[in-house]
């Protein structure tokens, strides 16, 4: 297992080195000029100097060799410093956003935690809800428990959240009035009032968040176990005496959640990515309100680098999928 994995991390280098080339030759190709949002009263001599000032005056392949050292050279250095106190990235020009004229990665930083409170509980309340209902929705085929979740799953498949999310701002928000419509991504958690206000908050977006994901996760799961308890493994542990627990939650389960363990890590990068739609609904300032944002405003700097962070958690969690087969499944080897 270990030298599968030293393997697959060193053939990570050339594919996200390649993704990279990608994402920057797409930014190049895509129509829309960051000298756009400039006024109109400035000078076409001005606008040339602050083109230059950008880098835009330079050859392709030197700005995406300068993109190169400072996202992998320079901006771990900053890491190190910041971490250690020393002072390797001093002086040294990182990846500036056009839009704000600041470091990437401080913007990046700083928006994460919003993304984490809201995506990333969604996800996790999504799991813990959709994988109870998976495996009794399986395990009581066509009852009413599995007729309900499999209307569920199609209402959060069907519904897109543009259209959920404005649903429960009207409902929950307008007319009973019990949780803010808008995310206030200033509140700061330091008294116990203060945090029942951050949970207030997060209920709505989360709420729409999960049901989508829980849709997804609790059809999987269920599909999985449903495959399995057909097995000639199942009847053998049955025919043994082996009680309904044991037959269900060891061997059905750990043999079922191989393929849901592929969706839950592949949805992982999703958390730091966003829920675009989500964020722009309820104003939660996050990083997929920041994509959105450089995108408007032609800062390609900003979007090259959050589709490749995007790129590399992508990378990872399927390193991490693969790790994860051979641990749950026994006749999975790599070496």
């Amino acid at each position: 297992m270990l030298t599968f994995t030293i393997r697959r991390l060193v053939l990570a280098i050339p594919t996200l080195l390649f993704i990279s080339l990608v994402i920057f030759l797409l930014l190049e190709l895509a129509p829309g000029d960051p000298m756009a949002q400039v006024p109109l009263t400035v000078p076409p001599e001005v606008k040339e100097k602050m083109r230059e000032a950008l880098g835009l005056g330079q050859p392709v392949h030197i700005r995406f060799w300068k993109w190169i050292v400072q996202f992998f050279w320079i901006e771990p250095q900053v890491l190190i410093d910041h971490y250690f106190g020393t002072a390797f990235s001093e002086g040294k020009l990182r990846v500036i956003s056009w839009q704000t004229r600041s470091p990437v990665m401080d913007i990046v930083v700083q928006r994460i935690p919003q993304t984490l409170w809201v995506v990333g509980t969604a996800y996790v309340v999504a799991i813990i809800i959709a994988l109870p209902i998976g495996i009794y929705s399986a395990y009581r085929q066509y009852s009413w428990f599995d007729q309900l979740g499999t209307f569920v799953s199609m209402v959060g498949f069907s519904v897109p959240p543009f259209f959920s999310g404005v649903l429960v701002i009207v409902i929950f928000s307008v007319q009973l009035g019990w949780f803010p419509s808008i995310y206030d991504t200033t509140h700061v958690v330091n008294s116990w009032d203060s945090f029942v206000y951050q949970l207030k908050q997060m209920i709505m977006p989360v709420m729409v968040l999960a049901l989508q994901i829980t849709a997804q996760l609790s059809r999987f799961m269920r599909a999985s176990m449903l495959d399995n308890l057909n097995q000639d493994y199942v009847r053998t542990a049955r025919a043994k005496g082996l009680s309904e627990y044991v037959v269900v939650m060891v061997h059905v389960l750990r043999n079922s959640m191989i393929p849901v363990v592929t969706v839950i890590a592949l949805g992982i990068p999703s958390i730091f990515g966003g829920a675009i739609i989500t964020e722009q609904v309820f104003k939660v300032n996050g990083i997929g309100q920041l994509l959105i944002g450089a995108l408007q405003a032609n800062d390609l700097p900003m979007v090259q680098t959050l589709t490749f962070i995007f790129a590399v958690l992508i990378v990872l969690f399927n390193l991490i999928a693969d790790v994860l087969y051979g641990i749950l499944d026994p006749r999975i080897r790599y070496d």
